[in-house]
């Protein structure tokens, strides 16, 4: 007697790849031994990416706190100093907002900050 096959979970497993392969370049979207690195890879990168994305948003938002700060005749680090001996509670991302679209409310926390 020849060896029962689960062609149901099998089929399954290989539409759920070839879903998520969807919209990728030739085999990539068609083969299942091609869309299985390629959906594989891909995951490797979001999965990466997810924790880049803050750091990189973070950095950016330090470039805008630091050059509002500049404006208001003082920097990044002796800003965030005053911040956390006023103990402000105030995040970058807070800040970063007001500096780029809210100057002088921003200059108000510096003002507040540094005093």
């Amino acid at each position: 007697m020849p060896r029962s096959q689960n062609n149901v979970a099998a089929r399954k497993r290989k539409k759920k790849v070839l879903k998520q392969a969807k919209g990728a370049f030739g085999a990539r979207s068609k083969v299942y031994s091609v869309a299985k690195h390629h959906t594989e890879k891909a995951m490797q990168y979001s999965y990466r990416d997810r924790r880049a994305k803050k750091r990189s948003f973070r950095q950016l938002w330090i470039t805008r706190i630091n050059a509002a700060a500049r404006i208001n005749g003082t920097n990044y680090s002796r800003l965030i100093e005053a911040i956390g001996k006023k103990d402000m509670q105030i995040n970058r991302k807070v800040l970063a907002d007001l500096a780029a679209n809210h100057p002088k409310a921003f200059t108000e926390v510096v003002k507040f900050a540094m005093s």
